[in-house]
């Protein structure tokens, strides 16, 4: 039985196809790119062309979307035909074929303004109970698909997981301040803390997915790295981050000064991937503790996969002041 992974070119997608082609797995990749991993080329917005993806498929994938680096330059049609319309094709496509599993790759921006606490209030601990308020057409055409995927659960039986996976991309941060501040390395490794997992935790994720949606039958969870961080920390995390840092890694301070490395001076948000790992038995290894050990032995803290796959980023365009223009 075939796995459909969309997306297939880019980043995750890629790392889906890698994975499953080197465990023997049976599976199509399909995008509008080309691609050594793209079986089908082809838009998600075309019906047709989702039907013929298909054809003997017994489970999908769904990674395929615009993106927030897209926000300033596709319009709000634009989201709403690859991020909606194309995830409603799946779905119906998917019913009528009576696919067995539906994972559907979403995103902690989908919470949007909930993740920004007030002026003076502690940091947001961010489970799947807080509730989205979407601040662009990125998360908003997110949390619609999200919608689209229980819809078809509980009315039309699809087993379906909604993954909100927080930061894996390995380009540059788009906020010039911490671009102006931080290596690239150094940010990436303190997001690890709060807001950050790796590509191959994601990828065992989605697998995971896979293998219980027909137990589960519908589900939202958080993919982010395992924080250390605990509700008793929040308040000091936005006021003296490294405090509460230093508190729980006691020798990070010597091994970040070994690299010119600084911590985040303050943290605005936890995610929490507790419910993931308990309901799906996920078990990432890419957390912070990790970080730490790599810092000991003078080794590199991504994973072999992160590493193989490096950045593809997310325009045909080169542009000149970050990575992509933001909104």
């Amino acid at each position: 039985m075939t796995i459909l992974v969309t997306g297939s070119a880019g980043h995750l997608g890629e790392a889906l196809m890698r994975s499953l082609r080197a465990a023997g797995r049976d599976v199509r990749g399909i995008d509008i790119k080309p691609s050594d991993f793209t079986d089908l080329v082809g838009s998600i917005a075309d019906r047709t062309f989702v039907r013929r993806a298909l054809k003997n498929v017994h489970a999908v994938v769904h990674a395929a979307t615009l993106h927030k680096p897209h926000v300033a330059t596709h319009g709000y049609s634009e989201f709403i035909e690859t991020n909606v319309t194309g995830t409603l094709n799946l779905l119906e496509e998917a019913s009528e074929a009576g696919v067995g599993a539906f994972v559907f790759t979403s995103t902690t921006s989908a919470f949007g303004s909930a993740l920004t606490p007030a002026p003076g209030e502690p940091a947001a601990w961010i489970t799947e109970e807080v509730t989205p308020i979407p601040r662009n057409i990125y998360g908003v055409s997110k949390v619609a698909a999200e919608g689209l995927c229980e819809l078809f659960s509980r009315r039309h039986g699809l087993p379906a997981i909604v993954l909100r996976t927080s930061r894996f991309f390995p380009e540059p941060d788009d906020d010039a301040e911490i671009r102006g501040h931080y290596d690239t390395a150094n940010a990436q490794a303190n997001e690890l803390l709060y807001r950050r997992a790796d590509i191959e935790d994601v990828v065992s994720a989605h697998l995971l997915a896979l293998e219980k949606a027909a137990e589960i039958r519908f589900a939202r969870y958080i993919v982010s790295a395992p924080t250390p961080f605990t509700r008793d920390d929040l308040a000091t995390l936005r006021k003296d981050a490294p405090a509460v840092v230093l508190r729980h890694f006691p020798e990070c301070e010597e091994l970040y000064a070994e690299r010119g490395w600084r911590l985040f001076p303050t943290i605005d948000r936890v995610y929490v991937s507790a419910q993931a790992m308990a309901s799906l038995d996920w078990r990432p290894k890419y957390d912070f503790r990790h970080v730490f050990r790599c810092l000991r032995r003078g080794e590199d803290f991504r994973s072999p996969l992160a590493i193989e796959i490096g950045s593809k980023g997310y325009h045909d365009t080169v542009f000149s002041d970050g990575p992509y223009p933001v909104a």
